[in-house]
């Protein structure tokens, strides 16, 4: 359900956007992505684990508002991480 800490160091150091940046808008969408398609996989086979939707519904408006952030502030960095997530906006 949640991601290996290996995992997430990978996803960190992926999207950094300088030496030691773990607080970036960029790398908390990542994370947060990463977090959304594991727990997307467990609700395929737990449907009725109400609990964990209710978790995946908050990351998912989590996302949304850093993703809204980042293309107030800069609308290229906001299209580059949609580009490289995948994402469908």
């Amino acid at each position: 359900m949640s991601i290996t800490s290996h995992r997430k160091a990978e996803v960190i150091k992926e999207f950094q956007t300088k030496e030691d940046d773990t607080g970036s808008p960029e790398v908390q969408v990542a994370v947060l992505t990463e977090r959304i398609i594991n727990l997307t996989e467990h609700l395929k086979t737990h449907a009725k684990d109400h609990h964990s939707r209710r978790g995946l519904l908050l990351m998912v408006g989590q996302r949304r508002r850093l993703l809204n952030y980042t293309k107030r502030k800069s609308e290229e960095r906001y299209k580059v991480l949609v580009d490289r997530l995948g994402l469908r906006r």
